[in-house]
């Protein structure tokens, strides 16, 4: 499990300044921030493209909006990208402010995530 930690630190802040009811799970190859018992948004270090990606889980209407950028890919699956998960290639979230776009969307969606089955 490959992240930077600056830059998961700057994902705790933001969440911790929004109120946010968070914690961290090792997945997808890095670390993601679980709002409310759902995955809301992340960050890995991609070994392919050498550069820290921000996961972001983002409503239907901002994800069509977002996988037009170049500095965003769709989440990979094996046959299909994953709906409302992007990532954002370190171009796009440098900034505070940038950063801060994303993760607002993540929270504003994440009332409206679904939850993932328990095993």
């Amino acid at each position: 499990m490959a992240f930077d930690e600056d830059n998961a630190k700057r994902i705790r802040t933001f969440l911790q300044h929004k109120g946010a009811d968070f914690f961290e799970k090792k997945m997808f190859g890095g670390i993601v921030f679980m709002v409310d018992n759902k995955l809301c948004c992340g960050t890995r270090l991609d070994k392919k493209v050498g550069e820290n990606l921000l996961l972001c889980r983002i409503d239907d209407s901002a994800y069509l909006k977002a996988i037009e950028r170049d500095d965003v890919l769709p989440m990979p699956n094996a046959e299909k990208p994953m709906k409302n998960y992007v990532f954002i290639a370190e171009i796009g979230w440098t900034r505070n402010q940038d950063m801060e776009y994303w993760l607002q969307l993540c929270l504003d969606f994440n009332p409206l995530a679904k939850a993932s089955k328990k095993k």
